[in-house]
């Protein structure tokens, strides 16, 4: 056995230790700080964009709202191979089973790589109608046009980034995912302001900036590979010829698809709804939509880090531990989001105003805010469900939860609330979306939690000590 192979079975054996071992609360924290720091930066960045594109007017500040939808449409996909494939990894590596684990990572980060290039090469075809059915108004339409072109010539390293990042998370490995992360993050905040006003390219300057900045974290996530930093390799040899295998990749990763797909789609049509008010209630409500995410982004990182703690005990038959990292992660989140909620409760004018001092963009966005506010405290509990039936392969019950808040509850809210209100029902849609998805997941977690078996090998055990007390 060479040094190589006896490092490899070393560290394999360490990270079985620490994901099977480590009490789980304590686990799930030092996977989800990093994961936060992740998302929050990643959140600043894309409120910095808001802030940067929002001094150059209103309908300039509407763009962002409308490329958000083209951004949630190629992370969609990105996040479909990315947790499809995370999962399956984690649960692999929980049987130590190396090799599988590198087929699913190589064949996942493949995938993703040419439905991005596809993705851009067709929205780049048709960019005019492209960004009119995601929202833009006519005069909207020249803001979106520019920002989207670059983002779509970056589709393919947005959809390859979201891979790596959430094999590293599955790996348990979230630091590594954050330096590329917050590195790209980071990077795009100065790049705005030199691009779009240093150099007078406006809001194409913003689009240019998000674009390298995304370039540049991919190359970083992959570095973390072409180094042999993680157990799954990634190579085109690799990629799997079982198309039973692919299937399972995308039945596993099919809900963040349908989650970060009607995202997409409800943006549109939020968009739509808002545009009949005009370019100021489009431009709120993206301010809204960026800030609700930033707060939000509290509460999924620590979800993120939670998920290989579920998809690898799981795995490793652990069950016991997948129940108490579902209550530490609810328990968490309902505490985070609900103080950051009452916060913003207090000073909704003010973070609208630092955006976009428009009267009238101030008074639709801030009523819009609080509704969201209260929201919160109903979306720890089902996004947690959604992501632990996820993690470990309950696909169908889980592609329901994800369809919930952004579809089966929204999309017929947020078409007929503003038909019996007005700008009051594109107001409250969202937050009534979010109640009614909590009233639905209540019952599933109820009834998976109550179904899980006993941690592998202790039945018997037991069993055993009752004969001899016998």
């Amino acid at each position: 056995m060479t040094a190589s192979e006896i490092t490899a079975e070393e560290r394999e054996r360490k990270q079985y230790e620490k994901m099977t071992q480590t009490p789980v609360s304590n686990l799930i924290v030092r996977l989800g700080i990093p994961t936060i720091i992740s998302m929050l930066i990643t959140n600043i960045y894309n409120t910095a964009d808001t802030y940067f594109v929002s001094r150059l007017g209103t309908s300039a500040s509407g763009a962002v709202g409308v490329v958000f939808s083209l951004m949630a449409i190629l992370q969609a996909f990105g996040f479909m191979f990315g947790h499809g494939a995370g999962s399956i990894i984690s649960r692999k590596l929980g049987k130590r089973d190396r090799e599988s684990a590198s087929r699913f990572a190589s064949t996942s980060f493949f995938l993703s790589i040419l439905t991005g290039t596809l993705i851009g090469a067709v929205g780049i075809t048709f960019l005019t109608p492209f960004m009119r059915a995601l929202g833009s108004t006519p005069t909207i339409l020249p803001f979106a046009k520019q920002y989207g072109l670059f983002i779509l010539l970056a589709g393919p390293f947005m959809t390859g980034s979201c891979v790596l990042n959430n094999i590293l998370r599955y790996e348990g490995m979230a630091a590594y995912a954050m330096i590329g992360l917050t590195t790209g993050g980071i990077l795009n905040m100065i790049g705005d302001p030199i691009l779009m006003f240093g150099l007078n390219m406006g809001v194409l300057g913003a689009g240019l900036a998000t674009a390298l900045s995304q370039m540049i974290s991919f190359f970083i996530l992959l570095y973390m590979f072409v180094a042999k930093k993680t157990q799954s390799r990634l190579s085109i040899r690799l990629m799997t010829r079982d198309i039973h295998e692919v299937g399972l990749i995308v039945a596993t990763g099919f809900p963040s698809l349908i989650r970060q797909g009607l995202g997409s789609v409800s943006t549109m049509l939020l968009n739509h709804q808002a545009a009949v008010y005009g370019d100021a209630a489009v431009a709120a409500m993206s301010i809204v939509n960026r800030i609700c995410m930033l707060v939000f982004s509290v509460g999924l990182g620590l979800g993120q880090g939670f998920q290989p703690v579920a998809a690898f005990n799981y795995g490793a038959g652990k069950y016991s531990r997948v129940k108490k990292g579902f209550w530490f992660t609810a328990g968490s989140g309902e505490v985070m989001l609900g103080s950051f909620a009452i916060i913003c409760l207090f000073v909704s004018s003010g973070i609208i105003g630092v955006f976009r001092d428009d009267p009238q963009v101030i008074a639709i966005g801030v009523f819009a805010l609080r509704c969201q506010c209260i929201a919160f405290f109903f979306q720890p509990l089902s996004v947690c469900t959604n992501m632990m039936l996820q993690s470990v392969g309950e696909s169908k019950k889980a592609s329901l939860l994800s369809a919930l808040r952004s579809g089966i509850c929204f999309i017929p809210l947020i078409l007929i609330l503003p038909a019996v209100m007005g700008l009051r029902g594109v107001q409250i849609a969202q937050a009534v979306a979010d109640v009614l998805t909590f009233a639905i997941s209540l019952p599933l977690v109820a009834s998976f939690l109550k179904k899980l078996p006993v941690d592998e090998g202790m039945p018997a055990v037991r069993l055993e000590e009752s004969d001899v007390s016998a």
